[in-house]
Formats: C-alpha cells, structure tokens, sequence
C-alpha cells in the first residue's frame, strides 16, 4: 500500500470534498479533481478507484507535466514498431494498461492540443489508435483527471478544447487548500509527527509546544499537505529529547543565517556583559562582588538574551540555540525582562 493513503481532517470543506470522491466512485463517468499542489488529488483518485466496481483492475497513472509533448500521445496511446525514431518494438499504451481499470490523468492542463483532441475521442468512442498503426483498439477506461490549472479560462482562450472539458467535468471535486481546513492542521501535525517518532523508534510521542502548534496554525502552507509532512518529520528528526515537547519548527530548511552581509562565526562580536561584571578576558583579577547580587545576575542574563537576539536579527529560534535554550525558555526570559524589537533599549 502506498505511504499516505489515510484521510486525515475533520474539517467540512475536508470532508465535503472526501464524500462527493465517495458518492462519484461507483459511477462510470469521468471526473475531474481540481486542487493547489500537494492537496491530495492523488489520493482521491485512488478513493475513486478503490470504492468502484473496478477496484479489483489496474490503477494506471499518467503525471502529462512529467514528459515532453512528442511523447505524450505515445505513452498514452501506444506506439508500433518503427512509428517513429527509437521505437524499436511495439509497445502498449496506458489506455490499453488500464483496460477495465481506472486511468488517473495528473496535470491535465499540460496536454497539447494534439493529445487533447486523441484523449476526446478516446473518452467518447471507448477507442484508442497506436501511432503507426491503422486499427483502433477498443478498452474500456475510466478517467480520472486533475489539474492546478483554470481549465474553463483556458478553454474561453484556446488553449484547452472545450468540448473535451465538457466531456470530463461530469462530476468536479475541488479540493479545499490546508489553510482553509479548521482544525485540520493539528491533526494532521499529530499524525505525522507520531509517524515519525515511530520510525525513529522513540519510545513515547512528546507532541508539540503550545509555541510550536501556534506557528505551525499561523503558517499559510503553500506547498498544503505535502509541505506540512516535510516541516513536521523535519521538527521530530532534528529534536534531540524524546521526553520534552518539540519546540522548534524549521519551515525553510534554505534559510541562511549568514546571508544578506550577516556576520560569519569568527566575526560575530563578543557578549557585552551588565554592569557590575568586567569580561573576563580582559580582567586580570575578579570583580569585586556586586552590591545586589540577583540584580546583577538579572542584568546580565538580560543582556545576553539581548546580544544573541540583535546577532540574530530577532529570530527567536536562532536566537534560543545560540545561547542553549529552547524556543519556550527564551520565550519566558524575553517576558521576564520586557524585551521585544520596538522597546530592545529598554529597561
């Protein structure tokens, strides 16, 4: 079975979605899945296939972006030895693969035009002609499609047949983007974080921050689920401590602390110490003891936190490692001392 099969949500655009995927299965007709990139479209394809009498046939995928137009129509409808250059055998095309099965058409928008108008007569006469051959060949396909793209705007300028739109909007189910799924991104968190855990053999599930859940809710996932699967088993493989609730969420793992002129290691500057203390490298004989001793630890506390958030351009979570906190002991000295950017000469 592959990897993400489970439907994971509770929201009810989620679930909206996931019982009009139920309702189409047992219909022959196609359908057309439309939805942003990485919202699950090739699971309700596999929902369709599984819940219809042709669950038992193949599932045969075809991603139309994933190849160069001069092969789309020969992956899709086959080809005859010699029909073109480097087609040495015959060979079958993915229409003929999913005889009485189920033929999953991922990014639909990029077909040509050429494709387009095969496919159409495909889907209307149940009959696929290899290249280079002079008889068709009948099957007996379901289709389902699934593009990101505005098919109907494309269809108003030319670039996409309208009759062939018309042909495969039978049913239409729009997937709703993670952002607009209430709720849903605790969930989903929760699950692949405890897969993850598992994998690497923890022996409990620590969860998240309140901090870490907060981020990971604000956050307006572009990339929907796939995006969310990879910050989260991201956050669980590179948090160190099995009995501590993960604290740090990582949403770009291209982030560079040192770019746009940020100092290097060897240049960043030395911590400058609270009154009441001299730096040790340049002391030869210890302070004398402070008058208020807790007063004076409080102020040197505060200006390390200080120093390492300025260093860090005020990006906590930098900021906490630097130092050898966590995301929510750094919160909590930040409270403490009243720091934040707009008031950082304060106190």
């Amino acid at each position: 079975m592959e990897r993400d099969v489970q439907f994971i949500g509770q929201s009810m655009a989620f679930l909206d979605a996931v019982e009009r995927a139920s309702r189409a299965a047992p219909v022959r007709r196609p359908v057309l899945v439309i939805g942003e990139r990485g919202t699950g479209k090739e699971l309700i394809a596999q929902r369709l296939h599984r819940l219809s009498p042709r669950w038992g046939e193949p599932l045969v995928t075809l991603n139309c972006a994933a190849l160069p137009e001069t092969l789309i129509e020969a992956e899709l409808f086959g080809h005859e030895a010699g029909a073109f250059t480097g087609a040495t055998r015959a060979r079958a095309g993915r229409f003929e693969e999913a005889d009485r099965g189920t033929l999953f058409l991922d990014e639909l928008g990029n077909l040509s035009m050429a494709a387009q108008e095969r496919l159409l007569r495909a889907i209307e006469y149940g009959e696929v002609v290899r290249i280079g051959a002079s008889r068709p060949v009948t099957v007996d396909v379901r289709i389902v499609a699934a593009t990101n793209a505005d098919l109907p705007r494309m269809a108003e300028e030319g670039t996409f047949r309208a009759d062939l739109l018309d042909r495969l909007s039978f049913e239409v189910i729009t997937l709703p983007p993670l952002r607009a799924r209430e709720g849903d991104v605790f969930e989903l968190a929760d699950y692949y974080g405890r897969r993850m855990a598992s994998e690497l053999e923890w022996s409990s599930w620590p969860g998240f921050s309140g901090e870490a859940l907060d981020a990971l809710e604000a956050h307006g996932w572009p990339g929907n689920l796939r995006e969310l699967r990879n910050v989260v088993e991201r956050a669980v493989y590179r948090w160190a401590r099995e009995d501590a609730p993960i604290a740090q969420i990582v949403f770009d793992p291209f982030e560079n602390p040192w770019a746009d002129g940020a100092a290097l290691p060897d240049q960043v500057p030395a911590l400058h110490p609270a009154p009441g203390f001299a730096r040790a490298e340049a002391a030869l004989e210890p302070a004398p003891p402070p008058e208020d001793l807790r007063a004076a630890v409080d102020a040197y506390e505060r200006g390390l936190l200080l120093d390492a958030l300025q260093r860090h351009r005020w990006n906590q979570r930098r900021a906490a490692s630097a130092v050898g906190l966590t995301y929510d002991q750094l919160r909590h000295g930040m409270k403490k001392h009243a720091l934040h950017e707009n008031a950082a000469g304060a106190g």
